[in-house]
């Protein structure tokens, strides 16, 4: 029988995310010749060749992902054991680390602690706020035990990504941020199609800009990129100068004056609110009381 060794595995499984040697060596605070060594006596022990070359780099054979795929269910269930021999010994206690972008850190993370101080005070949350776009891979990492992320679609029933577990928090509405006096700021039943033809305000990359893309093409058109940014303020300072227009969360609740917030009462575009954890994870008690708290952080108007 094959000897399966959970480090190596583990150094495997970060090449395949991070796709080369140096990038896998920095994210496990290694050196490259010691990740290519581990590699290396990995293949040995499984008798299989797991790497190949590829112009300068190197590249996962057919028989790595192979032995990745059937990885992933060790690791789930490690995680799983882990978290029930956690709850044995703790009982109703521990640290969950949280890793979760601007907006929801008041919106739903907050909440979230004050309720568990009264529920479960033997819980702490540490909170680490960061991109949407990253959130996956601090999770991944093991940087973070929940992860709050953003997609345009709640996930599948049988998610793609064997690595987690995720579920749809909530679907926040979307509102159109407009100069308040744009030539639609008091038009009746307002569409996305009428701003078609605008200038468009939205990060360069990432989930926020695959949800805006995403909304004004099911609204019909592509929306043109006038300007690129990430944060709020600059944003909605950009819209007021009549630079262009703007999805923007209502759960952001982000105000400035002479911006004008309309609903789309037609379009009801949505952004959703993901949370993910390592799969087998959940059942630990600590992460599963502080999921159950999220859930009920969700303001009522957007359950």
């Amino acid at each position: 029988m094959s000897e399966w060794d959970i480090k190596k595995l583990q150094i495997l499984r970060t090449l395949s995310e991070r796709g080369t040697v140096t990038a896998t060596a920095r994210t496990l605070q290694m050196t490259p010749s010691a990740v290519s060594q581990q590699l290396s006596n990995l293949a040995k022990q499984l008798g299989v060749r797991l790497l190949e070359a590829h112009g300068r780099r190197v590249r996962l054979t057919d028989a790595a992902h192979l032995v990745l795929r059937h990885a992933e269910a060790v690791f789930a269930q490690l995680e799983k054991a882990d978290a029930e021999l956690t709850a044995y010994v703790q009982g109703e206690a521990g640290e969950v680390r949280v890793g979760a972008f601007s907006t929801a850190v008041p919106a739903l993370v907050v909440p979230a602690v004050r309720a568990l101080r009264g529920a479960a005070p033997g819980i702490s949350v540490r909170v680490r706020e960061t991109e949407a776009a990253q959130a996956y891979e601090l999770l991944a990492a093991g940087e973070v035990d929940i992860a709050l992320s953003l997609a345009v679609q709640a996930p599948a029933a049988v998610d793609a990504d064997t690595r987690f577990t995720r579920e749809s928090l909530l679907a926040d509405p979307l509102d159109v941020a407009l100069p308040v006096d744009h030539r639609l700021a008091s038009a009746p039943d307002l569409r996305l199609a009428s701003l078609a033809a605008e200038p468009w305000i939205f990060g360069g990359s990432g989930p926020w800009s695959e949800i805006t893309r995403a909304a004004c093409e099911a609204a019909g058109f592509t929306p043109t990129q006038a300007h690129s940014a990430s944060g709020w303020t600059s944003i909605l300072a950009m819209v007021e100068a009549g630079m262009g227009v703007a999805l923007v969360p209502r759960m952001a609740a982000v105000r400035r004056d002479g911006v004008l917030m309309r609903e789309l009462t037609e379009d009801h575009p949505t952004r959703h609110v993901i949370a993910a954890v390592r799969r087998g994870a959940a059942t630990g008690v600590a992460v599963s009381r502080v999921l159950v708290a999220l859930r009920e952080a969700v303001p009522c108007r957007t359950r």
